[in-house]
């Protein structure tokens, strides 16, 4: 990450800025990730009204609500936590390439609730402008749903996002992404809670060894390590490697191994590099709004 393009950031905040103040009452949903966290700081800077809403499942991290609420309360913002039941939604339970448009419909139908209970007129996510390039099934939930992105409005990338949060003084700015613990199954394998919960404690366990980013990818009964090539080492010496091996096996997986490659987001997603079935996926993706 460069910080020499402080000048466009700075540039991006002010239009952000800006339209945030035309905005009126926001409910944001409110992850308490790098995005919405410097979105909601921006929002309370703009003077407007707002309400960070966050959602609680067992697909969400347990320490990402337990940050959104001391970020919330730190700001001084009116915060909610909300439970949301897509793993009642088979689906979303099953799997398929665009599951991420049935867990943010789930989100954001209960938002819409909430906005027109307290006489909130809009509602935002923290998307960004880079979200935009990636395959995101969630992005169309939030269109259905009227649901605003500002960051993307404003052109933000990750990058300057970062930077900004950097330039606010945000503790933030350099927090790892945390996805929805459900990135971690490959499309087509059921999702259940054991799973999830297996899956939170094997990453919770890697991080006591200071890892910064990590993911342990879920391939049944093996467990697939992701991290940084400069943090390999922390795992693969022979005190550690057995501790990590013995730890992962207790969780229930028979076979554990470290990705060589190293950490890469989004890495479940090369099975849709193929235009054909990208193409095929959209297509999917709309048929099921028209019938929600």
């Amino acid at each position: 990450m460069s910080f020499k393009n402080i000048d466009t950031a700075r540039r991006k905040f002010s239009d952000l800025t800006c339209l945030l103040r035309e905005a009126g009452n926001v409910v944001l949903a409110f992850s308490g990730g790098v995005d919405s966290s410097f979105l909601l700081k921006a929002m309370t800077m703009s003077g407007i009204k707002v309400l960070a809403v966050t959602a609680v499942s067992e697909t969400v991290p347990g320490r990402d609500i337990l940050d959104s609420a001391s970020f919330a309360k730190e700001l001084g913002v009116e915060h909610l936590t909300i439970r949301t039941e897509e793993l009642l939604n088979e689906a979303f339970v099953s799997n398929p390439p665009n599951r991420c448009f049935f867990c943010k419909d789930e989100l954001f139908k209960k938002i819409k609730v909430i906005a027109r209970q307290y006489d909130y007129g809009v509602i935002f996510d923290g998307s960004n402008s880079d979200d935009l390039h990636d395959y995101r099934p969630g992005v169309k939930a939030a269109a259905l749903h009227a649901v605003r992105s500002p960051l993307a409005e404003s052109n933000f990338t990750k990058d300057e996002i970062r930077v900004m949060a950097r330039e606010l003084g945000l503790e933030i700015w350099n927090r790892p992404s945390s996805p929805c613990l459900s990135s971690r199954f490959p499309y087509g394998q059921r999702i259940t809670p054991q799973d999830l919960r297996r899956v939170e404690e094997a990453e919770e366990f890697l991080r006591t060894f200071g890892i910064h980013d990590i993911r342990v990818r879920n391939h049944g009964d093996t467990a697939r390590i992701e991290t940084g090539e400069k943090e390999m080492h922390l795992l693969v010496s022979p005190a550690n490697r057995r501790l990590v091996t013995e730890k992962l096996k207790s969780l229930g997986y028979r076979y554990v191994s470290l990705d060589l490659e190293g950490y890469i987001s989004g890495s479940m997603n090369r099975v849709l590099r193929n235009q054909d079935l990208k193409t095929g996926l959209r297509d999917t993706c709309r048929k099921t709004e028209d019938v929600i």
